[in-house]
């Protein structure tokens, strides 16, 4: 029985993973920890981390990047993996969990969407193929809460993309103040707030008289959450390390 701490669990996505574990019979949620502690949960909750002494085998997180140095010292302490699936973390906070995997396990994916990572993998062949003749875009769409923009999502398929290319790509994030055409090199990456959209993904490489698109479409919060649970199943008993989406998909395989 794969035994969770569920960081953020009184969230949106902290709730689904909490339904969802409630249905595993392979895993149970421990302990909750969430600032707002109001929630009628199936399992004991804290406002820190450091207040459970129990017994667990991996971290899920889905709280806010600022609680990234608290989780990390905990896990250290503890010796426990640790599932980062909190988005908007800065270049410091990125250089931080690196660091830290050299002493603990820790997986981290910008969208633990299983569908996302299969995108992303497709998206780095049609580039290697299409190199030179293609120009590329990305649309991201999320709901009109979303604070950050573009989407950790759009910038890790940018990235994906940009290691493929035999030359360095520029990320242009607005057009409406540039007054030239467009460079081969560039990346265009544009977002899209509004209603309830959950996350959508487009990827357009556009050539002379054709145009390829591949594209990703989020109906529901649940995606992220079986993605979060199955890197948790992965991660029990790993070493030290940084481990992220595509070593799951290609265990998986």
């Amino acid at each position: 029985m794969l035994k969770i701490i569920m960081s953020g669990c009184n969230g949106k996505m902290g709730q689904v993973i909490s339904r969802l574990v409630e249905e595993d019979p392979d895993a149970e949620i421990v302990c909750g920890v969430d600032i707002n502690t109001g929630l009628n949960n199936p399992y004991p909750v804290v406002k820190s981390i450091d207040e459970f002494n129990g017994e667990a085998d991996v971290i899920i997180d889905f709280s806010h990047p600022s609680a990234l140095t608290g989780i990390l010292s905990y896990c250290r302490e503890k010796k426990l993996p640790v599932i980062l699936s909190t988005t908007g973390y800065t270049a410091e906070q990125k250089q931080e969990f690196t660091n830290a995997s050299k002493d603990i396990p820790i997986f981290f994916s910008a969208n633990m969407s299983l569908g996302i990572n299969l995108l992303i993998s497709l998206a780095k062949q049609a580039a290697k193929l299409l190199e030179g003749n293609f120009d590329i875009e990305i649309v991201e769409r999320h709901h009109n809460r979303k604070i950050d923009a573009p989407s950790g999502t759009a910038l890790a398929i940018a990235d994906a993309i940009d290691e493929t290319l035999s030359y360095p790509a520029e990320y242009v994030y607005d057009r409406h103040s540039v007054r030239h055409s467009r460079k081969p090199t560039e990346i265009g990456i544009s977002s899209v707030r509004g209603g309830t959209i959950v996350g959508d993904h487009e990827i357009i490489f556009a050539g002379n008289d054709e145009v390829i698109e591949l594209s990703h479409h989020a109906a529901s919060k649940e995606v992220f959450a079986v993605g979060a649970i199955k890197a948790a199943k992965f991660m029990k008993g790993k070493p030290a390390g940084l481990y992220d989406m595509n070593m799951l998909v290609n265990e998986m395989i």
